[in-house]
């Protein structure tokens, strides 16, 4: 491996991540595989195809929002022949009890939840008027949890922050760095915000060009911190990990001084866009930003100047002094950067949960370095894509969401985490 070329093997490397992040697809794919029991306009029709184009139709479903759907497109394909009935079993004794008095029904139609009522058990005992009347319900089917559509964005969505976050400490790690502070960044940037919007832009009357104001405000003071750390690593040689330890405490402090210990949440409803909103193709917007910004940093790091001196320096600083890079500036971008980025993770994350508080981003700088260093990044610096890092994120989320999907306990889970984290590392070293 090691005689191969520099190319050649970073696609290996690349392809590998890969592989392994379908291959843990494919087996939380097995271990969820279970009898589905569809409740969409897709089952609404699966009902109707059971059902005679002249029956009379008693539709009886829950009082969820679910339920309503599915009755609603029944209905919508049954017409003037369906009724509704929506409650509990009482409800549904009373309705079958009218039917009964009022000549019949052909056609009883519930989902999985509502066909299995003790008052559908026996019709005909119970009400010898409905002896010949049908249960009908969606056929189930077999398909793995962890393929529906709702999971597979709900990873995506969940990852988002860290991924954006990822990309910064991707820059910082590549140069031989690492950045403590992002998890606190987050917090302050969420607070900053939506102090603003609250103080100053007019609160739940917010407008768009406020709230946009109010993220810029919250990014830009992460970007100050992260212009300091790197001040401090560069100007007076001071360890990333000692400058970012500290700025982490510092952030977390500033959040909780400007939240007075207490969540923010005098924003409108509208400012919940950028985190829950899903305006194209159906995608969350946090999901299309994240993607934006790795399109963009791909670019940055294999088409530009920077991207190569990044490399350079994190591969032998001295080698990068001596042919010109500038190194200090170089590094100092990489942590403005990281700030920037955990700028705009808090700004989402107050967008998603609609909110600004202190306590949010704990730990999060512990999964964002774990997504750069499974993601191929190595902790000496002067290797690592952007690609990778992605894939990196979305291995440590799909472990995550299958864990939870299989009810492995949250110690478990940990204590998984660790271990990859550990064999990234282990490879890492094996490699070089």
């Amino acid at each position: 491996m090691s005689r191969l070329p520099a190319f050649i093997r970073h696609h290996l490397a690349g392809s590998g991540m890969l592989i392994a992040l379908l291959l843990l697809c494919v087996f939380f794919s097995i271990a969820t595989w279970t009898r589905q029991y569809p409740q969409n306009a897709a089952a609404a029709k699966d009902v109707v195809s059971q059902i005679n184009p002249q029956a009379k139709v008693l539709i009886v479903v829950r009082p969820t929002t679910a339920d309503t759907v599915f009755a609603k497109a029944l209905q919508a394909e049954l017409g003037s022949r369906a009724e509704i009935v929506q409650g509990e079993p009482k409800d549904a004794r009373a309705a079958l009890l009218r039917a009964a008095a009022a000549g019949g029904i052909d056609v009883i139609a519930c989902n999985q939840a509502t066909a299995s009522w003790l008052v559908f058990s026996d019709l005909a005992a119970d009400f010898p008027a409905l002896k010949n009347a049908r249960v009908v319900r969606p056929r189930p089917h077999a398909w793995p949890v962890f393929l529906k559509t709702d999971n597979l964005l709900n990873i995506a969505n969940q990852i988002a922050v860290i991924a954006i976050l990822a990309i910064g400490m991707t820059l910082v790690i590549i140069t031989a760095g690492i950045d403590l502070s992002v998890g606190s960044l987050i917090a302050l940037s969420a607070v900053i915000t939506t102090i603003i919007v609250r103080d100053f832009c007019g609160g739940v009357h917010a407008g768009a060009a406020g709230m946009f104001a109010a993220g810029l405000g919250g990014i830009a003071v992460c970007g100050a911190c992260g212009l300091l750390s790197g001040a401090f690593i560069t100007r007076l040689r001071m360890p990333p990990f000692i400058v970012t330890l500290a700025m982490m405490l510092v952030g977390s402090g500033l959040a909780y001084r400007l939240a007075e210990n207490q969540s923010v949440y005098q924003v409108p409803d509208s400012f919940a866009r950028l985190g829950r909103g899903s305006d194209l193709l159906g995608l969350p917007n946090a999901v299309v930003l994240m993607l934006l910004l790795y399109a963009a940093a791909h670019i940055v790091m294999t088409q530009t100047r920077l991207g190569r001196n990044l490399y350079a320096v994190g591969g032998n600083v001295e080698a990068a002094h001596l042919s010109g890079v500038p190194v200090q500036r170089v590094i100092l971008i990489a942590y403005v950067l990281c700030g920037l980025l955990a700028g705009l993770g808090g700004v989402v994350t107050a967008s998603l949960l609609k909110s600004g508080s202190p306590t949010y981003g704990q730990m999060y700088e512990l999964y964002v370095i774990a997504a750069v260093v499974v993601g191929g990044t190595s902790l000496s610096g002067g290797r690592g894509t952007m690609p990778g890092t992605l894939i990196g994120a979305f291995i440590i989320a799909v472990i995550q969401n299958g864990m939870n999907l299989t009810n492995v306990e949250s110690n478990t889970q940990k204590i998984v985490l660790g271990l990859v984290i550990l064999g990234a590392v282990l490879v890492d070293r094996v490699r070089k």
